[in-house]
């Protein structure tokens, strides 16, 4: 799995699952631009057909819908949807 990387200070170890189409996703990843946080990112509706499959079983783990965004953070928890408040709260730096 090919992620892209925002530098940012090192709080958690923060993956964001997003559609480059989906203007939650693009909300969510300016969130955490703003926030100044380091974090990964892929846009799985990019992916070629056999890894987006992957890529949807990985976030079908945290997300049964496997709705975007799905932000997984330090391999433990998931945030869904576009929720600022929750984001803020648990990528603080």
């Amino acid at each position: 799995m090919k992620l892209n990387h925002v530098k940012g200070k090192k709080t958690r170890n923060i993956v964001l699952f997003a559609l480059s189409t989906c203007i939650w996703c693009k909300k969510t990843r300016s969130l955490l631009e703003e926030l100044g946080v380091e974090f990964d990112y892929i846009y799985v509706d990019l992916l070629p057909e056999d890894e987006r499959d992957k890529i949807e079983k990985v976030v079908e783990k945290w997300n049964e819908s496997v709705s975007f965004p799905t932000i997984v953070i330090d391999d433990k928890e998931a945030i869904l949807g576009f929720d600022p408040d929750e984001i803020k709260e648990k990528v603080k730096p």
